[in-house]
């Protein structure tokens, strides 16, 4: 399994109020309270929720549904619509 190639833009992290089961990291405007805006990095990344780990979610909870290559295309279509809004 490779690592999720992820491009560090930070559209997911400031968008934690679009998922049922982020919205507990909501700052109040839609980001991520960790997500440090001006760095675009995550200021607990070492010991961030579980949540925010791509590799544990697809172990507990997709590995039966999907390859991880599946998966990760799942998860770059979704990265790629957060990107397209971001250019409207």
């Amino acid at each position: 399994m490779h690592a999720f190639p992820c491009s560090q833009c930070g559209l997911c992290c400031q968008q934690v109020n679009l998922a049922e089961k982020t919205h507990f990291l909501d700052r109040g405007d839609g980001t991520c309270r960790h997500y440090k805006t001006a760095s675009k990095e995550c200021g607990i990344y070492a010991t961030r929720p579980d949540i925010c780990r791509v590799d544990l979610q697809y172990s507990l909870h997709y590995a039966q549904q999907h390859t991880w290559n599946e998966f990760v295309s799942l998860n770059l279509h979704v990265c790629e619509i957060l990107q397209a809004q971001q250019v409207k």
